[in-house]
């Protein structure tokens, strides 16, 4: 780790050179900076004396002369700095430097240049890249850097901890749960070498790991379920970022990836429901709802800002970026100007509901498609060989293939009614029914029932006949929306005179097909198709060729079963212009997939002709008669159910970033919005050595393109601070301290880590792991650093009280979750569902517009779920839980409060929640044994894996007689060993 260059050091360095002058850069500079600048310096500096520069520093230095110099008369006299006096050796030096010429360097100063006594400069040690320190082979790269240190102290490592010990602190540690006394029989007795490190695997295989870690990062992220300030209003819908941080701590996801998921989700993978779940990241903080009026709503959203600045900072990188909006970081190589451009990089967030597919929903939808997929192909093979017999017997031709059945089919020349289902076309306007069939006059149109299925992919098809070549834009058969805001369609002369194209909402959808000028439909019907496909192809073809050339986009429109209709002779609604088509439709067919060039060629083969259900019938036999009426009646069914789903899948709502357009940031002196200075243009901290803090944006950039250049550069492999405080972090929660005391700030008012070397090569060894955090926490666990006792030994606590050399291992205290949760699973109450809408234990009470929280006791396996899952608004009594230090989500807390008061003793004896699982955990334990003594072993067992000593079971079993075994259960519950994990 670089040393700090501080001004003793360079006094030093002045001393053994006494002819040469001080080094303005090295030396005067730091100093300067150190005590001076930060009022002396700006726009309006202090006396109107500016040091930041040569030319603002010249009317207080007299080059040669000190006693004639104001800077150095005000220092020498004890006036400045005005609240304590330079000290001596500084002064000296400052006079030598004076008397030297005070000739100046870098102009104007770098405050940030150099760390000195005061401040973290560009070579603060976790601003500089990660190496890897060597380790010698066959050693555990842990315990070797551990032992180095507790070596240069005569120290050494514990003894390993008892099997029983080591157990349950590794079943706390990974999942928050206690092991059931039989999971701890089974361990001890296991003589396996490898049976440590097998269990290590089987918990982080566990969905309950998630459970455990999510509430260890929700922490950190300030995670709450309402909006905090004045209304406090409930998020009912939050949960879904609790549910994907989950879920993608038990898949393993790699930490970069669910850094950026979480950062840029939505832009980088836009639709996926999971990645707008985890932009709840950026909303998961506190949102002021009650806004007054135009400059109260611009202060409120700088202030919004400085939140998100500051925690995306603190998260991923340890930096205190937001105490920078004002002013230059007081304490770290932070400018002004890097606050305004993280500030614009995430100018575009938006607190708000997004739909997104809800995820059980989804996985069953899956099934039922595929389900669905498979009827379709069977009634296919029953279908396809007879409708193409009915074909030929009508006279159409001997048919190398055969369309399959379409979704929907009109013969305009017999009427307007759907020959398949209930999709009935009825006249708007001028449009009339002919023996030719539609008959389009430009402004009429025929319109069918919603549609009863969702539609994705999809083919449309008609035979149509145009009164003129020279109309532009008409539609033939247009698939909408209710309201015509978009749409699907076959359009005629739009943006190419007289060639077909495929017609979209804002032609979001289309390309020239490139196909030739239409020269025949004025004269005769044409058959036009157009395909559009699952991955987004869209094809045209003209009497059963291909027209022009295919082209892709991005997918195609899903529409909605009853938010569907399609429309004859109209491009879109509402009807008007050049979206109506002068013309005639003789036959339209829908089709719920892209059909191949085969089959459109045997369609328009068919001439138009349509295969009734009575002649495909007639061409089965009765069995096959008897199959395909069993398949559809299942086939409707699944479709049905198929459309109910979709219907939920997409009904959800989250609570994620919602875009919003980000704006021009601008640089605001002092942060206040009456002084606005130059234009920022998105970007990255400058200190950060490695990646390249422009990301080459124009101010004007927009949000998509912003917060994937923000995650591209926090998550670089080469940032030094991303692995680094991630590595960081999770060594907290494993040891008790991180190797830097100061999870989320690693800058110069942070900590300063104890084993510098072991940070960098886990931060490293994190990277070449492939960001895997299971790989990290399987490193730490099996070290032997990790599993040593925790008993407390003589030198070590002389020399070493703190423990930040590792002698032992730390015990602590549990979580308040991890309390409620191991009386919970002792008692047998514990519901493990995993996922979903959470429970309350509060009666919410609403006066003027604000939401109060009042906790209490509910009854149920609902409210038995463990602790993640419970409504944690902000600015609320927490119950049982606040006794045992639970923090208020209103801010992050990347190191939890642990106290010792005698609440938490009471609470463990009087509150309703602790007699309810002592009385059940006393049904259990009889349930369990019979006879006083029995039960007292069990009840061991149960709450602290492990028999009772001689004199504790004397002193319980007398305990029980007495006074029943509700009250020993009550004892156990209150007792030290239940809640500390040593």
């Amino acid at each position: 780790m670089p040393r700090s260059l501080s001004i003793a050091s360079l006094l030093l360095l002045a001393s053994s050179a006494a002819t040469a002058p001080p080094d303005f850069d090295k030396q005067i500079a730091p100093l300067l900076a150190s005590y001076c600048t930060d009022c002396h310096s700006g726009p309006k500096p202090k006396g109107k004396l500016d040091l930041t520069r040569k030319a603002g520093a010249a009317s207080a230095v007299a080059p040669g002369k000190p006693a004639e110099s104001e800077l150095y008369s005000r220092v020498a006299a004890g006036e400045m700095p005005p609240k304590k006096p330079l000290p001596a050796a500084e002064q000296k030096l400052l006079k030598e430097w004076i008397e030297s010429g005070a000739k100046w360097g870098t102009d104007p100063i770098d405050p940030f240049r150099y760390t000195t006594a005061t401040r973290a400069g560009y070579d603060w040690w976790a601003l500089q890249p990660v190496k890897r320190p060597p380790v010698p082979q066959g050693v555990n790269p842990i315990d070797h850097f551990v032992l180095a240190r507790l070596g240069d102290n005569a120290l050494s490592l514990s003894k390993e901890a008892d099997r029983r010990t080591l157990i349950r602190r590794l079943y706390f540690d990974l999942l928050g749960l206690p092991p059931t006394p039989e999971e701890v029989t089974a361990f001890v007795a296991d003589k396996d070498a490898d049976a440590y490190e097998k269990r290590v695997d089987k918990l982080l295989a566990s969905p309950h790991y998630g459970e455990r870690w999510a509430r260890h990062w929700l922490d950190v992220v300030r995670y709450g379920e309402t909006d905090g300030f004045e209304r406090n209003s409930p998020r009912p819908n939050a949960y879904h970022y609790r549910d994907w941080v989950i879920r993608a701590l038990n898949a393993d996801v790699p930490y970069d990836q669910f850094a950026r998921l979480q950062l840029a989700g939505d832009v980088l993978k836009p639709g996926d429901p999971d990645a707008i779940r985890a932009t709840g990241y950026l909303v998961a903080g506190v949102h002021n709802t009650v806004l007054g009026n135009d400059q109260m709503r611009a202060v409120a959203r700088q202030d919004e800002l400085e939140d998100i600045v500051g925690g995306v900072a603190q998260t991923f990188l340890g930096l205190t970026a937001n105490c920078a909006r004002c002013h230059d970081h007081k304490f770290d190589p932070i400018s002004q100007t890097d606050f305004y451009r993280l500030a614009a990089a995430l100018g575009g967030v938006g607190f708000g509901e997004r739909a997104v597919a809800e995820a059980k929903a989804s996985a069953e939808l899956v099934k039922l498609a595929q389900r669905l997929d498979a009827l379709a192909k069977e009634l296919a093979a029953i279908e396809e060989p007879a409708r193409k017999a009915a074909l030929a017997a009508k006279g159409m031709g001997k048919l190398a293939a055969v369309a399959p059945a379409p979704v929907a089919a009109w013969d305009f020349r017999k009427s307007g009614d759907d020959l398949i289902g209930k999709l009935h076309a009825r006249a708007v306007g001028g449009a009339k029914l002919t023996a030719a069939g539609a008959s389009l006059d430009g402004k009429g149109l025929f319109r069918t029932a919603p549609l009863p299925f969702d539609l994705k992919a999809k083919t449309l098809e008609s035979w149509v006949k145009l009164d003129s070549l020279t109309q532009r834009g008409g539609g033939v058969i247009s698939l909408q929306t209710a309201d015509g805001l978009e749409f699907d369609a076959i359009v005629f002369g739009e943006n190419e005179p007289a060639k077909w194209m495929a017609g979209s909402n804002s032609f979001l959808r289309y390309k020239s097909f490139a196909g030739t000028e239409e020269k025949d439909a004025a004269k005769e019907f044409v058959h036009i198709a157009i395909t559009f496909a699952d991955d987004g192809t869209i094809t045209g073809y003209r009497n059963g060729k291909p027209y022009g050339k295919g082209y892709a986009t991005r997918g195609p429109l899903a529409f909605k079963a009853e938010r569907t209709v399609v429309v004859f002779g109209c491009r879109h609604e509402p009807a008007g212009g050049n979206r109506m088509l002068a013309g005639t439709v003789s036959v339209a067919r829908l089709y719920d997939r892209a059909l191949t060039a085969e089959q459109v060629e045997a369609s328009f083969a068919s001439g138009g002709g349509f295969v009734t259900d009575a002649e495909l019938e007639a061409k089965l036999t009765p069995e096959q008669r008897a199959a395909r009426a069993k398949l559809r009646t299942e086939h409707e069914a699944v479709a049905k159910d198929v459309s109910a789903l979709r219907a939920r899948a997409t009904s959800t709502k989250a609570y994620a970033n919602v875009p919003q357009a980000p704006g021009v940031t601008r640089f605001l002196a002092r942060g206040d919005l009456a002084l606005p200075g130059a234009v920022v243009a998105p970007a990255g901290v400058a200190a950060v050595v490695g990646p390249k803090a422009d990301f080459g944006l124009k101010p004007d950039a927009t949000d998509a393109e912003r917060r994937t250049k923000l995650a591209e550069w926090i998550t670089a492999p080469n940032n030094p601070l991303f692995a680094r405080v991630i590595v960081n972090r999770v060594w907290h929660y494993h040891l008790g301290t991180g190797i830097v005391e100061t999870p989320n700030d690693l800058g110069f008012n942070g900590g300063r880590p104890s084993h510098p070397e072991l940070l960098d090569w886990l931060a490293n060894e994190f990277a070449r792991q492939k960001y895997s955090l299971k790989a990290l926490h399987k490193l730490i666990v099996t070290s032997a650093t990790y599993r040593q006792s925790s008993a407390p030994r003589k030198e070590g606590s002389a020399k070493d009280a703190d423990n930040r050399l590792l002698w032992r291992y730390k015990p602590h205290r549990l979580e308040g979750e991890v309390v409620r949760d191991a009386m919970l699973a002792t008692s047998s109450l514990l519901n493990p569902e995993v996922g979903g809408k959470g429970f309350s234990d509060y009666k919410e009470r609403n006066f003027n517009g604000t939401a109060y929280f009042e906790p209490f006791d509910p009854v149920g396996p609902e409210f038995h779920r463990r602790s993640v899952y419970r409504f944690t608004p902000r600015g609320a009594n927490q119950g049982l839980l606040y006794t045992f230090d639970c923090p208020d989500p209103a801010a992050a807390a990347p190191r939890r409060a642990i106290t010792t008061t005698p609440l938490q003793a009471l609470a463990l004896w009087n509150n309703g929640f602790a007699l309810r699982t002592a009385d059940a955990l006393a049904a259990r334990v009889a349930k369990d044994a019979e006879g006083v003594e029995k039960q007292v072993l069990r009840a061991w067992q149960l709450v602290y894996q492990r028999e009772p000593r001689a004199e504790e079971a004397a002193i319980a079993t007398k305990l029980v007689r007495d006074h029943g075994l509700k009250a020993l259960c009550r004892v156990l519950f209150n007792s030290n060993e239940f809640v500390t994990v040593e």
